[in-house]
């Protein structure tokens, strides 16, 4: 990059950073992220005063967040490494799982990024289904892949982390890093204390997998960290298909369940109806 003026060489692609709905470019971007300037309790100075008015900046990406999303058909957000290169078989199979879910009804919602996330919008895209991206803002240069048709860019992980749960029916996590540990942990953690709903999570990717869930059964379930029940909230396997119909069976199976819920709670409004009428007429 030229240091005159910090365009770009002749050829080579623009950097720019993404900050909510503001684009930075060249000069006007910083080394820093609105998350790193919120959580460094090392600047106490400001606390009363910058904090305060970052409330109301978080409470607008929520408002964006609920309200552009909130028109979603059902939806399942896939998770992956951004770093795995287009030929990868995760990536392979991110396209294929994008498809299928496309052809069975599903949006699908990603980090918009590249690598996995890429593969999994351009599957569901190709197969005419809708491709959300729900973007960060990182101290390194991203963006939204091409093949996500709505898009959103968040500077708080919180926020985007919450859209993520809010509007997905199943997650599905292929092969990943820190970030993606992070969803997958967090999705459990949500189902396993009834923060959320139950959904469906499907790791994808056996051989990568293999290991975690070893771990989790010979060594944390084994000493009581957690219960062994719990391994069920995790679907793992390499098929596409499966993958697919694990997530829709479990849309049945939980869909039934509200049903007889709200079945039962009319039959004992109608009971307790019958019930003051009579009394009502013994008097």
């Amino acid at each position: 990059m030229s240091e005159s003026n910090g365009r770009a060489p002749e050829g080579e692609p623009q950097r720019e950073r993404h900050r909510g709905p503001v684009t930075l470019r060249r000069t006007a971007m910083t080394d820093s992220t609105a998350d790193q300037r919120l959580l460094d309790s090392r600047q106490r100075d400001d606390w009363k005063t910058r904090d305060a008015w970052r409330a109301l900046r978080i409470l607008s990406e929520f408002v964006e967040g609920f309200d552009t999303l909130s028109d979603l058909p059902p939806a399942v957000s896939v998770f992956g490494s951004a770093r795995s290169r287009p030929d990868s078989p995760e990536c392979r199979l991110a396209e294929a799982l994008g498809g299928e879910l496309a052809r069975a009804g599903y949006a699908v919602i990603t980090g918009g990024g590249p690598g996995v996330m890429e593969a999994a919008n351009r599957g569901a895209s190709e197969a005419g289904g809708l491709s959300v991206g729900l973007g960060i803002e990182l101290p390194f240069e991203q963006g939204i892949n091409e093949w996500v048709d709505l898009a959103i860019d968040f500077r708080y992980f919180f926020a985007r982390k919450t859209m993520f749960v809010k509007y997905a029916q199943a997650f599905v996590v292929l092969p990943g890093g820190f970030g993606t540990m992070d969803e997958l942990f967090e999705a459990l953690t949500l189902v396993q204390t009834g923060k959320v709903t139950r959904f469906p999570v499907v790791l994808m990717g056996t051989r990568y997998w293999g290991g975690l869930i070893d771990w989790l059964r010979d060594t944390m379930s084994a000493e009581g960290k957690i219960g062994p029940v719990d391994l069920d909230l995790i679907c793992l396997t390499d098929d596409v298909n499966e993958a697919v119909r694990h997530i829709v069976e479990a849309e049945a199976v939980l869909s039934a369940e509200q049903e007889a819920v709200r079945e039962e709670a009319v039959a004992r409004t109608a009971a307790d109806q019958r019930v003051a009428a009579d009394e009502g007429g013994r008097d």
